[in-house]
């Protein structure tokens, strides 16, 4: 097969969820056929070189357009398209796409997720012949209503709350008019199964690198949390904001030896200021995680709002560190409390979570294993790349999708 991935982001270095997933997500591809990927570059980052994609047989990468200008939030309210997805377009891209489809003909364009969408009406005129398939990272509209709770009533509520609704319904024509859709978890699938019955939705969760971390963890860890993930990231910025000013001073009172961790690329100053607390320290960007895990008591997801599914979750559970998430945060994972992950809600719960793995080696070994197991057997990328490939053979094969009752 011939497969084109359009993406918003480049997929190299992966240091981000989205740019992990889309990363062995394109992998599958390559061994599945010949790929070429058409995405963004983004600013200040080096383009990704051919050892960086070898699974590629083609890269163009375009400059990334800049975000959130004031004439794209303007067309985001009166335009075609919700901000989502003007945010992503520009006339160098549609260029690059249009000159892409007068020199090849793909089985599969295959689109990164709903901010590339905008390019649909290019494919439908040039190519009308490709399987087009919609990598939905997130339900962009639940993200988008999350965002919009909360946020306090004033202009950036309001305008979330529009987004959101515009989103709803290009989600909803989407769901309709593409030929195959892939999700992150089963509560993704049956939510827009609702919307639209017919619509051919597949599961592919987020997964993990199982092999790569086989070693990260230390045979003793009780001096740090640890929380990771892309900081320039709003629901992230509002978990560790959260956590520290209503968790961290009771986690520090009872467990004063303790030290809080937050890693991830591009804090943002609200989360760079947080280092001024009491034995809390930002890293920004590592060129490698997997240190910080060694000797962490926990992995903490306290996410406030958001969508999708975390792989910073899989990625301490492979690690076999212990993770304590808000329900929130594990959202979209075939985990068990209390079995693979403990869930916390209020601060109280936060400091029981805690207290149940400090000091507790045997409790640790128990709730990790299990988070281990997990991963191994459904959350591996090496699994999930291969049910990805086989969909969507099936799906060229068999244009129609199927009437459901």
């Amino acid at each position: 097969m011939h497969i084109l991935v359009l993406s918003p982001r480049q997929l190299w270095p992966t240091n981000s969820g989205a740019k992990l997933r889309e990363f062995h997500l394109a992998k599958a591809l390559g061994r599945a056929g010949k790929l070429t990927l058409l995405h963004f570059l983004e600013p200040g980052e080096p383009a990704p070189s051919p050892s960086d994609l070898p699974f590629c047989d083609r890269v163009i990468a375009i400059p990334r357009p800049p975000l959130y200008t004031p004439i794209k939030l303007l067309q985001g309210v009166v335009g075609r398209w919700p901000l989502p997805v003007v945010n992503y377009y520009c006339p160098r891209m549609a260029a690059a796409l249009r000159q892409l489809l007068s020199e090849q003909t793909f089985d599969i364009v295959h689109f990164e997720s709903m901010n590339m969408v905008g390019y649909l009406p290019i494919l439908e005129s040039l190519s009308p012949a490709s399987s087009r398939m919609l990598d939905w990272h997130n339900i962009d509209s639940e993200l988008m209503e999350r965002h919009a709770e909360s946020n306090p009533f004033g202009p950036r509520k309001l305008y979330a709350q529009l987004t959101a609704r515009r989103t709803y319904s290009l989600e909803t024509r989407m769901l309709a008019s593409l030929d195959g859709h892939i999700v992150c978890s089963e509560r993704e699938r049956v939510t827009l199964r609702k919307r639209s019955p017919n619509a051919r939705i597949a599961v592919i969760n987020n997964g993990v690198d199982v092999t790569s971390f086989q070693t990260a963890r230390a045979a003793a860890a009780n001096e740090s949390l640890i929380f990771v993930g892309q900081m320039s990231y709003q629901p992230n910025i509002e978990g560790a904001l959260y956590f520290v000013r209503s968790v961290w001073p009771a986690v520090r009172k009872r467990f004063p030896s303790l030290r809080l961790r937050i890693v991830g690329a591009n804090p943002a100053p609200a989360v760079r200021a947080l280092a001024s607390e009491p034995n809390v320290e930002v890293t920004g960007t590592v060129p490698d995680v997997r240190p910080y895990y060694a000797d962490a008591l926990a992995a903490i997801v306290p996410l406030l709002t958001g969508a999708g599914t975390r792989l910073k979750i899989l990625e301490a559970m492979a690690a076999n560190v212990p993770v304590i998430s808000t329900p929130i945060g594990a959202e979209g994972l075939e985990v068990e409390d209390g079995k693979q992950i403990l869930l916390a809600s209020t601060p109280d719960e936060w400091l029981a979570s805690l207290a149940e793995l400090y000091g507790h080696a045997e409790r640790t070994a128990e709730l990790t294993r299990s988070a281990r197991s997990l991963v191994e057997q459904r959350y591996d990328w090496q699994v999930i790349g291969a049910m990805l490939s086989e969909h969507y053979r099936d799906w060229v094969a068999h244009p129609t999708p199927p009437v459901l009752a």
